[in-house]
């Protein structure tokens, strides 16, 4: 379990994608880290009207993207620190549909290796509503500098 050990927390990890990521929110804070811990971490959507699609329905790309985060999240936090990680696969399933308002990621690394994270998230409406959408995909770590 040491390699589950995180080696930032959500703070750090904000104020990282801050800095090598500063795209993702354009000066908003509409997608955060909120927790970091052994094996995981959570994050946020604050879902507003530039995240809905007709119907006040949060768009799948929105959803995609928490998700996406969550990994990254969890790669940063846990491999450590450097910004080249990447997405090798994200699968993802839609379960019902997400009104405006927060969105919170619960992810847990599956697996932590030298080169690849696997990972998976429950995206839940509000604070302990119904699951809107699952997924599960792949980080790629970069190799580590000498």
């Amino acid at each position: 379990m040491h390699a589950l050990t995180p080696k930032m927390t959500a703070e750090d990890v904000n104020i990282f994608l801050g800095r090598a990521f500063p795209q993702l929110n354009n000066d908003s804070s509409d997608y955060l880290a909120t927790d970091v811990f052994p094996g995981g971490c959570t994050v946020r959507l604050n879902a507003g009207d530039r995240h809905l699609r007709p119907g006040n329905t949060v768009s799948g790309p929105s959803l995609f993207t928490l998700a996406d985060i969550g990994g990254y999240v969890c790669v940063l936090t846990h491999a450590g620190p450097d910004a080249l990680s990447v997405t090798t696969n994200l699968n993802i399933n839609f379960m019902r549909r997400a009104e405006a308002g927060p969105i919170d990621g619960h992810c847990r690394i599956l697996k932590l290796g030298k080169s690849l994270m696997v990972f998976d998230i429950a995206m839940t409406a509000g604070d302990g509503g119904p699951v809107v959408a699952q997924a599960t995909g792949t980080y790629s770590i970069p190799p580590r500098k000498p």
